[in-house]
């Protein structure tokens, strides 16, 4: 009995200790994520509010599975693979909320709430999609193949509204009236007159006697005549065909009463060439190519949008010639006065690509967004259906480019009111534009930012995420739609993202902190309500160590500006007195809050282990980040590399000046954006940065995609200057210190081929303190513990080598 006692007990400890993190390792830390713990994700609820449903792992298995909870029993269950395939998918709700129309695997469904009932409406082998209610509600209005289609709810009379074609447009006809023939006959019985009324005058005269002296032909001739007035009685109106040529066609849609359809043709250009991407560790043994992109100033489509009346049978395009502005310049051609001279000259309309109409509740109107290609300006207009011409609601521009209006952020509060989300005072806010009188109204506003809006069912409170006590704290409000303060529904300090409950009664919120992953919470929808936590992911091993809560701090850079930042001390400096910057990526986003990082977390772990040995980490939201405004974001604009750069360099000077970090012992690493910064720091500010690691770097960013890079440099035969003031290949001639460079050979985002061609320009200028390690197997995110322990093994071999030096 006490051997058995004394083996558990063994046993037990073992356990324990195996569990316990006491020394950080790049090994131990790149690990599969799962030995963290595999936080809930795609949390959603049930249609009638009475579950939660979430994916997760706690079991730490090869895949997620799918559990539920309720409001008022918080014990995740495990749901069936039976009770999900009877799961809905998101679609339209009718005006009562009590029917949603949804597509699942190219079919179209009918559920009703009440009852709980699945109505199969279409199963075909052809796909139908994007189901919606019509505006009395009596039938589904859905897309199959390029055509829009109606399906009576009672009845089931299947019309097609659209014959779109992809014949080349016909040239214009002269209609032949049809004179004869029943149900088809009207063609045969115009050839008919038309072949009476030739011949020459010998063949003429003959027929006119023929006529006077037989009485059989006068019966022929009256039937003839009689036959041509039936047909036209009884002929069916064909669907008119609308010939669109080889462009695609995208968002058909009916407005709710039934008189018009608007669509969009896109015209992709034939010569916009794509990037391959070799693959070489392949199943076949052979090197096979990844089709890519495009590479930035590549033709881009052209877009054009119309309106068919079907109740005058004819065709038109939404006239966007009279846009406010639209022949605007973009002002960075002051810097090219022969090129500002030329455009002059054409005084040509900016492209723009129409978005909507978004119809009242009771169709009397219409807007549509429309963003220009050059994304220097955003039109929010009223629409005339009847004409195509439009006027103008809101006019947001920036000489940058414009901030994001996502389709969520928008939408009628009432049959006058349109509300939408702009950056016009600075910040993201919320408006409500009165367009029938043309008035506005500012319902937010402050030096913080609405970052998610949603109207509530009854249309009297807007729900609406944002950092309004600080930029790095997230928070759910509400304020009534005629505007006033707002009011705090979450209570915990970090990142709170919130999802509704149908019913609105209850909040299921993805709650994280600094140092804790995300965890499932559940609350009433009341202020102060307690948030009660449901799930626990985090694993023992996780949870052993004392992870730190790094300091949120404040500086200000040499343009008096906040830089806000997260700072790692050590408890124990090394006498070097090291310090490492570590620069987010992605792009536009923040980085420095009090939430959890998930795009970061295996950086935050590994600024954990620098400062556990003896480095200073310095992490920064510099100029272009997310969270602070329009005019911090667009900082960058035309000089990447530029302030995002010196807030960078601000940065180690305070850590100089108040941390006592030796200002020669000071390295940066980073990943896509933060690999681009990491070159620019090496190649253009030297005696700052002694060593750099870049990962996933862009080299020159003429490479890069068009939508992201497009909006800060505009286009290289376009700005050339940006791109040579923005791109490290350019500057590679002012490496002084360690560079280390780590890419992905399979990467799609940034190509492999963008630090190759750094590679050959470092071998030209014969520069010998540079490394790169390539990894086979890798896209732009890396997915193998192997890759990402590689990877970080070499970026800490490289500061402990060229940081801690006396």
């Amino acid at each position: 009995m006490k051997i058995r006692f004394t083996l558990l007990l063994i046993l037990f400890c073992f356990a324990a200790f195996a569990q316990k993190l006491e020394t950080l390792s790049v090994e131990k830390i790149m690990r599969d994520p799962k030995w963290i713990g595999v936080a809930p994700s795609n949390i959603h609820w049930s249609d009638d509010s009475r579950k939660v449903y979430f994916n997760w792992n706690p079991d730490h298995t090869d895949r997620d599975e799918l559990f539920a909870i309720a409001p008022t029993n918080t014990k995740p269950v495990k749901v069936s693979p039976a009770d999900q395939r009877a799961f809905t998918t998101d679609g339209d709700w009718n005006q009562k909320h009590t029917l949603k129309l949804y597509e699942k695997n190219g079919d179209l469904f009918l559920f009703d709430l009440k009852t709980g009932g699945i109505q199969q409406l279409t199963n075909t082998t052809e796909r139908e999609s994007n189901p919606i209610f019509n505006g009395d509600e009596s039938k589904v209005v859905f897309t199959r193949g390029d055509n829009l289609y109606a399906l009576k709810l009672h009845g089931g009379e299947l019309i097609q509204l659209t014959n779109f074609t992809h014949a080349a447009a016909p040239a214009p006809q002269i209609a032949a009236v049809p004179v004869g023939g029943r149900r088809g006959g009207g063609i045969a019985a115009a050839n008919a007159n038309r072949a009476q009324a030739s011949g020459n005058e010998q063949e003429r005269w003959l027929k006119a006697e023929q006529l006077e002296l037989f009485d059989i032909i006068k019966v022929k001739d009256k039937d003839r005549k009689l036959d041509s007035v039936e047909a036209i009685a009884f002929e069916q109106k064909k669907l008119k065909e609308i010939a669109v040529g080889d462009q695609a066609i995208f968002g058909a849609a009916l407005s709710p009463d039934g008189r018009y359809i608007t669509y969009t043709l896109a015209k992709t250009p034939a010569d916009a060439k794509r990037v391959n991407v070799p693959n070489y560790v392949t199943a076949s043994g052979f090197t096979e190519d990844i089709p890519n992109r495009t590479k930035v100033g590549a033709s881009q489509p052209t877009y054009e949008s119309f309106i068919f009346d079907r109740q005058r049978d004819t065709v038109y395009k939404i006239a966007t010639a009279g846009v406010p502005g639209i022949k605007d310049i973009p002002a960075y051609f002051k810097d090219y006065p022969k090129e500002l001279e030329q455009r002059t000259k054409r005084n040509e309309d900016r492209k723009v690509f129409v978005r909507g109409p978004y119809w009242s509740g009771d169709g009397k109107y219409a807007v549509v967004v429309i963003n220009a290609q050059d994304n220097k300006d955003r039109w929010i207009m009223k629409l005339d259906p009847a004409t195509g011409s439009l006027s103008p609601v809101d006019r947001e521009h920036n000489d940058a480019w414009v901030g994001g209006l996502g389709s969520s952020n928008l939408g009628w509060a009432d049959n006058t009111h349109f509300y939408y989300e702009t950056e016009n005072s600075g910040y993201a806010h919320i408006y409500l534009a009165d367009v029938a009188n043309g008035t506005k109204k500012q319902l937010t506003s402050g030096n913080w930012e609405v970052q998610t809006l949603q109207l509530s069912a009854d249309k009297k409170t807007f729900y609406f995420t944002a950092n309004i006590e600080h930029p790095g704290v997230t928070h759910f409000y509400r304020i009534p739609v005629s505007g006033g303060t707002p009011v705090k529904l979450t209570g915990m300090k970090g990142s709170n993202t919130v999802y509704l409950s149908p019913d609105e009664k209850w909040l299921a919120i993805s709650y994280s902190y600094a140092n804790k992953p995300g965890e499932l919470y559940i609350q009433p929808n009341k202020p102060g309500a307690a948030a009660v936590q449901v799930t626990s992911s985090a694993t023992d091993e996780f949870k052993s160590y004392p992870w730190r809560d790094p300091q949120l701090i404040t500086f200000k850079n040499r343009y008096g500006s906040d830089v806000y930042a997260h700072l790692y001390v050590p408890a124990r400096p090394d006498p070097a007195k090291p310090a490492v910057v570590f620069v987010h990526g992605a792009g536009y986003l923040q980085n420095v809050t009090y939430g959890w990082s998930d795009h970061y977390f295996r950086e935050y772990m590994f600024n954990n282990m620098l400062a556990d040995n003896g480095y200073t980490v310095l992490d920064i939201d510099y100029s272009g980040s997310a969270g602070y405004g329009r005019d911090w974001r667009t900082a960058i604009y035309r000089h990447m590399g530029g302030k995002d750069l010196t807030d960078q360099v601000d940065g180690v000077k305070m850590l100089v000046d108040k941390y006592g970090v030796n200002p020669k012992h000071v390295g940066m690493y980073g990943g896509s954006y933060g690999g681009f910064m990491t070159l620019m720091a090496m190649f253009t500010q030297p005696d700052v940065f002694a060593a750099g690691a870049a990962i996933r770097s862009v080299t020159d960013w003429a490479h890069y995609n068009h939508g992201y890079t497009d909006n800060i440099l505009n286009e290289p035969f376009t700005d050339e200057k940006a791109y040579r003031a923005s791109s490290p290949i350019y500057f590679a001639d002012g490496l002084k210190g360690n560079l280390l460079m780590l890419h992905g050979m399979i990467d799609q985002n940034v190509n492999y081929q963008d630090i190759i061609r750094l590679t050959q320009r470092l071998i030209e200028l014969h520069k010998e303190n540079w490394e790169l390690a390539s990894y086979p197997v890798e896209d732009h995110g890396f997915v193998q513990p192997s890759s990402w322990t590689d990877e970080y093994k070499r970026i800490y071999k490289l500061f402990e080598q060229n940081l801690k030096a006396k």
